[in-house]
């Protein structure tokens, strides 16, 4: 069967499971914490995205791989993964500085995951990623749909 449907078919299947998993055990257990509270676990999804540096391992996903994709992903990704990280310190920290921080982390990670869909898609990507062909189908659609909670969190009123 062609990559050309079993591809789409798994990113949507993902993100429904994701979804579904987020708001079943996440939402309910979320839902009470105060705002910096609840962001922290959400956050701990993103500290992962060092995953992403296996776009630069040519081991990994082979020579072919477009340049013009691999290091913008790699690095889009690893940089979101600090944040994040920096993100919950700031917030253990109880510092001022935690709440924009976040802000910044959901725009470079969102900007990330935009750029790597229109470079994936320019460049088509898909069936070079060997070995690195799970992060779009595992761990991309986790990391949106925890965005989209960190961005609700983030809009929430504090009080």
């Amino acid at each position: 069967m062609s990559s050309d449907l079993v591809f789409p078919a798994q990113v949507i299947l993902a993100f429904v499971t994701w979804s579904l998993l987020a708001r079943w055990f996440l939402v309910p257990r979320l839902a009470g914490l105060p705002r910096e509270t609840a962001l922290q676990p959400l956050l701990a999804v993103h500290t992962l995205r060092y995953i992403g540096l296996v776009f630069l391992a040519p081991a990994a996903t082979g020579p072919a791989l477009a340049q013009s994709f691999a290091l913008p992903a790699g690095l889009g990704t690893a940089i979101a993964g600090v944040l994040a990280l920096i993100s919950i310190a700031l917030l253990r920290a109880r510092s001022p500085l935690a709440i924009p921080v976040i802000w910044i982390f959901s725009v470079e990670g969102l900007a990330d995951f935009a750029n790597a869909f229109v470079q994936a898609r320019s460049a088509t990507v898909v069936a070079q990623l060997g070995a690195a062909y799970y992060v779009p189908i595992v761990i991309v659609p986790a990391a949106i749909v925890t965005h989209v909670m960190i961005l609700g969190l983030l809009l929430r009123r504090r009080g």
